[in-house]
């Protein structure tokens, strides 16, 4: 059984954004505009996004 993962595309600037969204993003590995990273699809990455979801593009 394979692991389900997300795709996730930073389109957004964090210039001017709350705080605490900015060091969420940055958490995630994601520092220029368009990079992209692959996470697990699980609860916590679900709320991760949800949290700073406007600045982010998210693919199945």
């Amino acid at each position: 059984m394979a692991d389900k993962k997300v795709k996730v595309t930073l389109v957004k600037s964090t210039i001017g954004c709350v705080k605490k969204h900015r060091k969420i993003v940055e958490g995630l590995g994601l520092r220029k505009i368009n990079q992209s990273i692959e996470l697990p699809d699980n609860g916590a990455t679900r709320g991760i996004i949800r949290q700073v979801g406007y600045l982010l593009k998210v693919e199945e």
